[in-house]
């Protein structure tokens, strides 16, 4: 049987979208399977023990249970520091000078930059800044993140496919986002290099997550076979969306589990009217 993951934020309380996500992940455990449960709090900026509290609440008030000890992606910040050193010591990852400032006068001079499906990708700026160049920046103390090299990271790679339960097999376009941020200056890493080497160590093997990160998947496979690390299958389930078509966010109180407790709903109804 598979094992699964729920990984919210804390930063802010759980809502209806979560709460089908959680749901979802958990039924497809099944019974003979384990389901975890992660924090991605590495940004220390938004997230707050209030919020992780209050998600475990929301979480038990649903009725649902997790296998083992939460883990806490601020806990793990020396993993990534490793899988990042053997990332740069391959050769695919290049560090970044820019400010957001510099990245959208770049973008202005070119007459633009490209776009993915999350809009204007980064135009490579700093990708050709010479090693010596490079060293003698950092050396300096010069702020910097580090990005992966994609035209570089794809060629090492070589051919790759990632399979969704709905989608079928894919072919891995490393280009997709462009040349992502791996390490960001504040925290050492990022949603896309702590989110995979997370699920591999955890042994997840069926990744259940919105439609709305199917782009991100073509990194996370690329990384995978960076890092030699197991290959999961992955489920893209839809995204609940309000009357007004966009899907629901931290800031729509009124779909926050919490709010629907107060104000009289039960967790049965709850699940019920999520299908569940």
């Amino acid at each position: 049987m598979p094992t699964t993951r729920f990984a919210p934020s804390p930063t802010g309380r759980l809502h209806l979208g979560h709460a089908y996500s959680a749901l979802f992940a958990a039924r497809e455990a099944g019974p003979g399977g384990r389901f975890l449960l992660r924090m991605e709090d590495i940004d220390a900026s938004r997230c707050r023990p209030e919020f992780a509290s209050g998600i475990l609440e929301d979480l038990g008030w649903l009725g649902l249970a997790w296998d083992g000890e939460v883990e806490v992606q601020s806990e793990r910040l020396g993993r990534y520091r490793e899988a990042l050193a053997t990332l740069r010591g391959i050769g695919v990852l290049y560090p970044c000078f820019c400010t957001g400032k510099d990245i959208a006068r770049e973008v202005a001079a070119i007459g633009g930059a490209p776009h993915g499906p999350a809009g204007a990708v980064y135009p490579g700026t700093c990708r050709g800044v010479g090693g010596t160049e490079r060293e003698r920046r950092i050396a300096s103390g010069e702020g910097h993140v580090w990005r992966l090299d994609s035209a570089a990271a794809g060629a090492r790679a070589g051919e790759l496919i990632w399979e969704d339960r709905v989608l079928g097999e894919i072919a891995v376009e490393p280009a997709v986002l462009g040349d992502v941020v791996l390490a960001r200056k504040d925290i050492g890493t990022s949603y896309h290099l702590a989110v995979t080497v997370d699920d591999a160590d955890g042994g997840v093997d069926l990744v259940t997550r919105g439609e709305d990160l199917v782009e991100s998947t073509h990194v996370h496979r690329l990384l995978q076979a960076l890092l030699g690390l197991p290959v999961p299958v992955w489920h893209h389930h839809k995204l609940l969306l309000g009357p007004d078509g966009k899907r629901f966010a931290k800031r729509d109180e009124s779909v926050a589990l919490a709010v629907l407790r107060e104000s009289g709903k039960t967790a049965a109804e709850v699940r019920a009217g999520l299908g569940f």
